[in-house]
Formats: structure tokens, sequence, C-alpha cells
């Protein structure tokens, strides 16, 4: 599970370094650390995940969706195309691709939240005007947390 955030720079070849608690949440069994990044089409931030919640993540769309569907296999088509693997160099860096970067609108100060099985990774700006009030939590909290009784 991924929890917290953790500020960065991204350099001029579109690289950051990927922080070591979220690479020890994003190990398998084996030591490695398979990631993935995907381009959300309506939203300003990347998603990085591992690549078992990419497996069922696609796993949804295909069981989900009908690929003789002309409509329906554009979706799937789209989620592969907004898909790349990432990997972390010696130096504990991923390099995300530019375009999707561009698409984001994420330029050098970037946001790493854990958000469960994934990570969003936000512009640093973006992600601070985008950040609810501890009173707006509050609100939401009591709205839609608030215990049943019966």
């Amino acid at each position: 599970m991924f929890t917290g955030s953790h500020t960065c720079k991204l350099d001029d070849k579109g690289r950051v370094p990927f922080p070591a608690a979220f690479r020890a949440s994003a190990a398998s069994s084996d030591g490695q650390v398979r990631l993935v990044v995907q381009r959300e089409p309506a939203v300003k931030y990347l998603t990085i995940m591992t690549k078992a919640v990419c497996e069922q993540e696609v796993e949804f769309f295909e069981k989900t969706l009908d690929p003789y569907d002309d409509n329906q296999q554009q979706l799937i088509d789209d989620l592969f195309q907004n898909m790349d693997s990432l990997d972390v160099d010696s130096a504990g860096r991923i390099q995300l691709p530019k375009r999707f970067l561009e698409k984001a609108g994420i330029s050098k100060d970037v946001i790493f939240v854990g958000v469960g099985s994934k990570i969003k990774l936000w512009d640093k700006a973006t992600c601070e005007r985008n950040t609810i009030s501890d009173e707006e939590a509050v609100a939401l909290r009591r709205k839609y947390l608030r215990r049943k009784s019966g």
C-alpha cells in the first residue's frame, strides 16, 4: 500500500527519483520493482502502479468491454496507448514518457502521492491547487463516511 507524499525534481530527460518508501512497497516477492505509468485522459496527473495492479485493471477492462464493439474497442485501445512500463535505474530514478508529462502538464517540481494501491504523480503547483483544506476534508468525511445506524 502506498501512503504519504514526496516532492522531487524532474530532470531535463524526464527522470525523477522514485521515493525509497514507495520502492519498498512496490517490490514483489523476488525483490524486483515492476511499474506501469498510466495517463488518464480526464485528469492532470499520472498514475503509477505495480505491474500486478495494472494486470488487474486490464483484466477488468477486458472482462467488462466487448472487443467486437467499435466504441468499446476504442476504450481498450486508449487504455493501452496511455500506459507504459517503467524501470527503476541504478540511481533509483524512473524515466517518464515526455508525451505523458506534456499532456498532464507536469514540468519540474513534482509530488508523488500514495493513494492505496496506486500513486498519483502531480505537477507540484497543480497538486497544491487541487488539495482540499482541513475544513473541506472534515465536511466531506461527515457527508460520505458517516456510519449508518440500523
